[in-house]
Parts: C-alpha cells; structure tokens; sequence
C-alpha cells in the first residue's frame, strides 16, 4: 500500500517500486541469497523511496533540472523514508531499514545521505541502488525520455567498481543475460 502510494504521486514513475523490487529479486537470487532474505530485500525494494511522500510535489514532479535546493530536498527522501518505517516493531522489517536509507550510497563514497564506501553499504542496498537506478535510466521521466534498454545496460556496467559494487553489476547482467530484466516499455 505504501510503495503504491509513492508511485500513485507521479505517474511517471507508476509501477516503479514493483520493477524496482522484481531487479532485485533476480540480483539477489543471481548472487545466492536463501528465500527469507530474498523476500526481506524484495519488501525493501518496493518501500525504497517510500520518503518521497515527505518530498513537496513542486520538487517531484518538476520538469526540469532540479536546482540546488530542491535537489538536496529530493536527497532527503532516504533519511525520511527510515523515520516514517522505524516505528513498525518488528525486528525483520528493522533489518531492512538500513537497506533502504542507504540504496544512494555509491561505491566510492560519494553517495548519500552518510558517504559511505564500497561494503560499508549493506549488500541489499546495493542490490537496490542497481535496480533502482536502471529502472529509472529506463523510464519517461518529466524532464527526459527514458533510455533504451542497451544504453542503460552500458551505463550500469560503465559505473562499475564507482557508482555500483562490481558483484552487483556482474549479476545483474547475468541477470539480463537470462532474461530476467526487462526494460519497462516491454512490461505495460
């Protein structure tokens, strides 16, 4: 209910949070995770940027380049993510809360909201953060079309090592490879 009232916000991103957990699903089956864990991780999936419900709809939905101001309003959206799910009690759902807040650390610590570097980052966030951020290199945006499917797969293996841990990418294209990824013109 949470991730479809994210999504239901902006209908440029409707469905996202559902592409977003079913890419790390498969990443996360790639690299050998049991079943628990792969639900755990498909649940953080879909409730990643559940933060964005605190982010004005001015900033969400603009159709330009967001300015300085609003783009450290939108890098908010993690750390509000994890204030409004840290009251749920339950200590499985806890454990997923680092995952979520940290699906924009990058591998080179140049990420946020903490900096931190390579696998400092729980695994799962970094499942997330190559799942999240193809889906969105693939999707209309208010601002850009989406990207072809070839030219998202370049990028994601262009930022290997920086952006993405080398292990996540690897098996997200093995993943691709499979078929298990699908860029979101071929699933509506």
């Amino acid at each position: 209910a949470l991730a479809n009232a994210i999504d239901a916000r902006d209908p440029y991103t409707e469905c996202h949070s559902e592409r977003v957990a079913e890419f790390a699903v498969a990443m996360a089956r790639q690299l050998g995770f049991d079943e628990e864990e792969i639900e755990a991780i498909r649940v953080a999936g879909l409730l990643h940027d559940v933060g964005k419900i605190g982010i004005r709809e001015a900033v969400l939905g603009k159709p330009g380049k967001l300015d300085d101001e609003e783009f450290l309003e939108m890098q908010s959206h993690p750390v509000k993510g994890e204030k409004i799910l840290r009251p749920v009690e339950s200590a499985k759902f806890r454990k997923m809360l680092p995952w979520m807040k940290y699906h924009h650390e990058k591998f080179s610590a140049e990420g946020y909201p903490d900096g931190l570097h390579g696998e400092d980052i729980p695994l799962p966030a970094r499942i997330i953060a190559v799942a999240d951020t193809y889906d969105a290199m693939t999707s209309d945006r208010p601002y850009r079309k989406g990207l072809p499917h070839k030219v998202a797969l370049t990028e994601i293996s262009r930022c290997s090592g920086t952006q993405f841990d080398p292990a996540v990418v690897e098996a997200f294209l093995a993943c691709d490879a499979a078929g298990a990824i699908e860029p979101i013109r071929e699933l509506k």
